[in-house]
Protein backbone atom coordinates (compact mmCIF):
# COMPACT_ATOMS: atom_id res chain seq x y z
CA UNK A 1 0.00 0.00 0.00
CA UNK A 2 2.82 2.41 0.80
CA UNK A 3 4.31 1.91 -2.67
CA UNK A 4 0.97 2.54 -4.27
CA UNK A 5 0.57 5.66 -2.15
CA UNK A 6 3.92 6.99 -3.26
CA UNK A 7 3.12 6.41 -6.92
CA UNK A 8 -0.28 8.04 -6.55
CA UNK A 9 1.20 11.04 -4.82
CA UNK A 10 3.54 11.59 -7.74
CA UNK A 11 1.06 11.04 -10.54
CA UNK A 12 -1.70 13.11 -8.96
CA UNK A 13 0.51 16.05 -8.02
CA UNK A 14 -1.01 15.86 -4.55
CA UNK A 15 0.72 18.94 -3.23
CA UNK A 16 -1.92 20.42 -1.02
CA UNK A 17 -2.29 21.98 2.37
CA UNK A 18 -3.95 19.72 4.92
CA UNK A 19 -7.26 21.40 5.74
CA UNK A 20 -8.25 21.53 9.39
CA UNK A 21 -10.83 24.33 9.50
CA UNK A 22 -14.35 23.79 10.72
CA UNK A 23 -17.20 25.96 11.76
CA UNK A 24 -17.48 29.54 10.63
CA UNK A 25 -19.03 30.21 7.26
CA UNK A 26 -17.26 33.57 7.28
CA UNK A 27 -13.91 31.75 7.35
CA UNK A 28 -14.73 29.02 4.86
CA UNK A 29 -17.08 30.43 2.23
CA UNK A 30 -17.84 33.41 0.01
CA UNK A 31 -21.38 34.30 -1.00
CA UNK A 32 -21.07 34.59 -4.77
CA UNK A 33 -24.48 35.52 -6.14
CA UNK A 34 -28.05 36.39 -5.26
CA UNK A 35 -27.88 40.12 -4.51
CA UNK A 36 -28.41 39.72 -0.78
CA UNK A 37 -30.50 36.56 -0.93
CA UNK A 38 -27.79 34.49 0.78
CA UNK A 39 -26.71 35.52 4.26
CA UNK A 40 -24.62 34.38 7.21
CA UNK A 41 -26.02 34.56 10.75
CA UNK A 42 -25.24 33.50 14.32
CA UNK A 43 -21.63 34.70 14.24
CA UNK A 44 -20.86 32.52 11.23
CA UNK A 45 -22.62 29.36 12.41
CA UNK A 46 -25.64 29.50 10.07
CA UNK A 47 -25.92 30.27 6.36
CA UNK A 48 -29.16 30.64 4.44
CA UNK A 49 -29.90 30.72 0.72
CA UNK A 50 -33.19 32.07 -0.56
CA UNK A 51 -34.99 31.98 -3.89
CA UNK A 52 -37.70 34.30 -5.17
CA UNK A 53 -39.12 34.95 -8.61
CA UNK A 54 -36.28 37.33 -9.43
CA UNK A 55 -33.26 35.25 -8.40
CA UNK A 56 -31.83 32.40 -6.44
CA UNK A 57 -28.56 32.56 -4.50
CA UNK A 58 -25.38 30.64 -3.85
CA UNK A 59 -21.95 30.42 -2.26
CA UNK A 60 -18.60 28.69 -2.75
CA UNK A 61 -15.67 27.63 -0.62
CA UNK A 62 -12.58 29.76 -0.25
CA UNK A 63 -10.45 26.64 -0.56
CA UNK A 64 -9.99 24.02 -3.25
CA UNK A 65 -9.87 20.34 -2.31
CA UNK A 66 -8.09 17.35 -3.75
CA UNK A 67 -9.53 14.47 -1.72
CA UNK A 68 -11.32 14.83 1.58
CA UNK A 69 -14.15 13.95 3.91
CA UNK A 70 -16.45 16.95 3.80
CA UNK A 71 -19.61 17.30 5.91
CA UNK A 72 -22.44 19.81 5.72
CA UNK A 73 -25.65 19.89 7.73
CA UNK A 74 -28.58 21.10 5.64
CA UNK A 75 -32.29 21.75 6.14
CA UNK A 76 -34.17 21.98 2.87
CA UNK A 77 -37.00 24.14 1.57
CA UNK A 78 -40.18 23.26 3.45
CA UNK A 79 -43.74 23.01 2.19
CA UNK A 80 -44.44 23.16 -1.53
CA UNK A 81 -40.88 23.17 -2.90
CA UNK A 82 -41.84 22.02 -6.41
CA UNK A 83 -39.56 23.39 -9.10
CA UNK A 84 -36.74 24.27 -6.70
CA UNK A 85 -33.31 22.68 -6.61
CA UNK A 86 -30.89 22.90 -3.72
CA UNK A 87 -27.49 21.93 -5.11
CA UNK A 88 -24.48 21.00 -2.95
CA UNK A 89 -21.46 19.79 -4.87
CA UNK A 90 -17.73 19.87 -5.55
CA UNK A 91 -16.50 20.99 -8.94
CA UNK A 92 -13.34 21.99 -10.77
CA UNK A 93 -13.21 24.43 -13.68
CA UNK A 94 -12.73 24.24 -17.44
CA UNK A 95 -14.24 22.23 -20.28
CA UNK A 96 -13.05 18.91 -18.85
CA UNK A 97 -14.12 19.50 -15.29
CA UNK A 98 -14.63 16.96 -12.51
CA UNK A 99 -17.66 17.14 -10.24
CA UNK A 100 -19.35 15.29 -7.36
CA UNK A 101 -23.03 16.17 -6.95
CA UNK A 102 -25.73 16.17 -4.33
CA UNK A 103 -28.87 17.83 -5.74
CA UNK A 104 -32.14 17.98 -3.85
CA UNK A 105 -35.18 18.22 -6.14
CA UNK A 106 -38.20 19.78 -4.48
CA UNK A 107 -41.73 18.45 -4.59
CA UNK A 108 -45.30 19.39 -3.76
CA UNK A 109 -46.32 19.34 -0.11
CA UNK A 110 -46.54 15.81 1.22
CA UNK A 111 -44.48 14.27 -1.58
CA UNK A 112 -40.85 13.28 -0.98
CA UNK A 113 -37.78 15.15 -2.09
CA UNK A 114 -35.61 13.41 -4.69
CA UNK A 115 -31.92 13.22 -3.86
CA UNK A 116 -30.07 13.27 -7.19
CA UNK A 117 -26.39 12.22 -7.25
CA UNK A 118 -23.89 12.27 -10.09
CA UNK A 119 -20.15 12.07 -10.78
CA UNK A 120 -18.38 13.86 -13.63
CA UNK A 121 -14.89 13.06 -14.87
CA UNK A 122 -13.28 15.04 -17.66
CA UNK A 123 -16.53 16.89 -18.29
CA UNK A 124 -18.56 13.70 -18.71
CA UNK A 125 -21.30 12.71 -16.30
CA UNK A 126 -24.35 10.56 -17.09
CA UNK A 127 -23.85 8.59 -13.87
CA UNK A 128 -27.04 9.56 -12.10
CA UNK A 129 -28.51 7.73 -9.13
CA UNK A 130 -31.60 9.05 -7.39
CA UNK A 131 -33.08 8.32 -3.99
CA UNK A 132 -35.93 9.17 -1.70
CA UNK A 133 -34.87 9.85 1.89
CA UNK A 134 -36.03 7.91 4.94
CA UNK A 135 -36.82 11.13 6.83
CA UNK A 136 -38.26 14.58 6.18
CA UNK A 137 -35.23 16.68 5.14
CA UNK A 138 -37.17 19.90 5.74
CA UNK A 139 -38.00 19.24 9.41
CA UNK A 140 -34.47 19.35 10.78
CA UNK A 141 -30.82 19.45 9.81
CA UNK A 142 -29.19 16.30 8.43
CA UNK A 143 -25.57 15.65 7.50
CA UNK A 144 -24.60 15.13 3.86
CA UNK A 145 -21.06 13.87 3.34
CA UNK A 146 -18.72 13.37 0.43
CA UNK A 147 -15.77 11.11 1.19
CA UNK A 148 -13.45 11.38 -1.80
CA UNK A 149 -10.14 9.56 -1.82
CA UNK A 150 -7.91 7.77 -4.35
CA UNK A 151 -9.92 4.55 -4.03
CA UNK A 152 -13.53 5.68 -4.20
CA UNK A 153 -16.11 8.41 -3.76
CA UNK A 154 -18.64 7.61 -1.03
CA UNK A 155 -21.89 9.54 -0.67
CA UNK A 156 -23.26 9.44 2.89
CA UNK A 157 -26.40 10.73 4.57
CA UNK A 158 -26.23 10.98 8.36
CA UNK A 159 -23.22 8.69 8.18
CA UNK A 160 -25.05 6.02 6.18
CA UNK A 161 -23.51 5.29 2.77
CA UNK A 162 -25.97 5.50 -0.10
CA UNK A 163 -23.62 5.20 -3.07
CA UNK A 164 -20.02 4.40 -3.98
CA UNK A 165 -18.21 5.36 -7.17
CA UNK A 166 -15.03 3.31 -7.39
CA UNK A 167 -11.70 4.14 -8.98
CA UNK A 168 -11.65 1.80 -11.97
CA UNK A 169 -8.62 3.24 -13.73
CA UNK A 170 -7.26 -0.29 -13.94
CA UNK A 171 -10.10 -0.96 -16.39
CA UNK A 172 -9.36 2.13 -18.45
CA UNK A 173 -11.98 4.36 -16.86
CA UNK A 174 -11.36 7.95 -15.78
CA UNK A 175 -11.46 8.90 -12.10
CA UNK A 176 -11.35 12.36 -10.50
CA UNK A 177 -7.95 12.66 -8.88
CA UNK A 178 -5.96 15.44 -10.55
CA UNK A 179 -8.20 18.51 -10.51
CA UNK A 180 -8.79 20.38 -7.24
CA UNK A 181 -12.43 21.18 -6.66
CA UNK A 182 -14.22 23.88 -4.72
CA UNK A 183 -17.45 23.35 -2.79
CA UNK A 184 -20.49 25.07 -4.23
CA UNK A 185 -24.08 25.34 -3.13
CA UNK A 186 -27.08 27.16 -4.51
CA UNK A 187 -30.84 27.38 -4.36
CA UNK A 188 -32.38 27.94 -7.77
CA UNK A 189 -35.47 27.41 -9.91
CA UNK A 190 -35.57 24.58 -12.45
CA UNK A 191 -39.24 23.81 -12.91
CA UNK A 192 -38.66 22.72 -16.50
CA UNK A 193 -37.26 19.42 -15.17
CA UNK A 194 -36.85 19.29 -11.38
CA UNK A 195 -40.24 18.06 -10.19
CA UNK A 196 -41.86 15.03 -11.81
CA UNK A 197 -39.98 15.68 -15.04
CA UNK A 198 -41.14 19.29 -15.22
CA UNK A 199 -44.85 18.49 -15.02
CA UNK A 200 -45.20 20.40 -11.73
CA UNK A 201 -44.21 24.08 -11.81
CA UNK A 202 -43.05 26.43 -9.08
CA UNK A 203 -45.82 28.07 -7.08
CA UNK A 204 -44.36 31.53 -6.53
CA UNK A 205 -47.06 32.38 -3.99
CA UNK A 206 -44.94 30.32 -1.57
CA UNK A 207 -41.80 32.40 -2.19
CA UNK A 208 -39.34 33.25 -0.87
CA UNK A 209 -38.01 29.72 -0.48
CA UNK A 210 -35.14 29.09 1.95
CA UNK A 211 -32.52 26.42 2.59
CA UNK A 212 -30.30 26.38 5.67
CA UNK A 213 -26.72 25.25 6.32
CA UNK A 214 -24.66 24.72 9.46
CA UNK A 215 -21.87 22.61 11.02
CA UNK A 216 -19.59 22.53 7.99
CA UNK A 217 -16.49 20.37 8.53
CA UNK A 218 -13.44 19.68 6.41
CA UNK A 219 -11.17 18.38 9.16
CA UNK A 220 -10.21 15.38 7.05
CA UNK A 221 -9.12 16.83 3.74
CA UNK A 222 -6.33 18.04 1.52
CA UNK A 223 -6.87 21.62 0.41
CA UNK A 224 -5.27 24.85 -0.67
CA UNK A 225 -6.18 28.50 -0.35
CA UNK A 226 -3.61 29.73 -2.87
CA UNK A 227 -1.79 28.28 -5.85
CA UNK A 228 1.34 29.78 -4.37
CA UNK A 229 1.12 27.84 -1.11
CA UNK A 230 1.40 24.14 -1.90
CA UNK A 231 2.66 21.59 0.58
CA UNK A 232 2.55 17.81 0.53
CA UNK A 233 -0.56 16.15 1.87
CA UNK A 234 0.75 12.97 3.47
CA UNK A 235 -1.70 10.25 2.53
CA UNK A 236 0.00 7.71 4.77
CA UNK A 237 -0.82 9.71 7.90
CA UNK A 238 -4.50 10.14 7.01
CA UNK A 239 -6.50 6.93 7.24
CA UNK A 240 -9.51 8.48 5.50
CA UNK A 241 -7.38 8.58 2.36
CA UNK A 242 -7.68 4.79 2.13
CA UNK A 243 -11.21 4.30 3.46
CA UNK A 244 -13.57 1.91 1.70
CA UNK A 245 -16.82 0.46 2.98
CA UNK A 246 -16.67 -2.26 5.61
CA UNK A 247 -19.17 -5.12 5.67
CA UNK A 248 -21.56 -3.29 7.99
CA UNK A 249 -21.55 -0.23 5.75
CA UNK A 250 -22.12 -2.40 2.69
CA UNK A 251 -25.22 -3.73 4.43
CA UNK A 252 -26.39 -0.21 5.18
CA UNK A 253 -25.93 0.82 1.56
CA UNK A 254 -27.82 -2.24 0.34
CA UNK A 255 -30.71 -1.32 2.65
CA UNK A 256 -30.84 2.21 1.25
CA UNK A 257 -30.59 1.10 -2.36
CA UNK A 258 -33.15 -1.67 -1.97
CA UNK A 259 -35.73 0.53 -0.23
CA UNK A 260 -35.09 4.08 -1.39
CA UNK A 261 -33.25 4.16 -4.71
CA UNK A 262 -35.61 5.24 -7.51
CA UNK A 263 -33.17 5.54 -10.42
CA UNK A 264 -29.87 3.87 -11.26
CA UNK A 265 -28.14 4.58 -14.55
CA UNK A 266 -26.62 1.12 -14.34
CA UNK A 267 -30.03 -0.49 -14.85
CA UNK A 268 -31.30 1.88 -17.55
CA UNK A 269 -31.06 -0.33 -20.64
CA UNK A 270 -33.29 1.99 -22.68
CA UNK A 271 -30.85 4.84 -22.15
CA UNK A 272 -27.85 2.71 -23.10
CA UNK A 273 -29.11 0.42 -25.89
CA UNK A 274 -25.55 -0.35 -26.98
CA UNK A 275 -24.68 -1.64 -23.51
CA UNK A 276 -24.41 -0.29 -20.00
CA UNK A 277 -21.37 1.79 -19.01
CA UNK A 278 -18.35 -0.40 -18.25
CA UNK A 279 -18.28 0.31 -14.52
CA UNK A 280 -21.82 -1.05 -14.17
CA UNK A 281 -20.52 -4.57 -14.80
CA UNK A 282 -17.44 -4.44 -12.58
CA UNK A 283 -19.11 -4.94 -9.20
Amino acid sequence: MAGFATKLMLTSSLLLLVGVCTGSFYDNFDITWGDGRANIFQSGKLLTCTLDKISGSGFQSKKEYLFGKIDMKMKLVAGNSAGTVTAYYLSSKGDTWDEIDFEFLGNVTGQPYVLHTNVFTGGKGNREMQFYLWFDPTADFHTYTVLWNPLNIIFLVDGIPIRVFKNNEAHGLAYPKNQPMKIYSSLWEADDWATQGGRVKTDWSNAPFSAYYRSFSDVDCCSRTSIWNWVTCNANSNSWMWTTLNSNQMGQMKWVQDKYMIYNYCTDYKRFPQGLPTECNLG
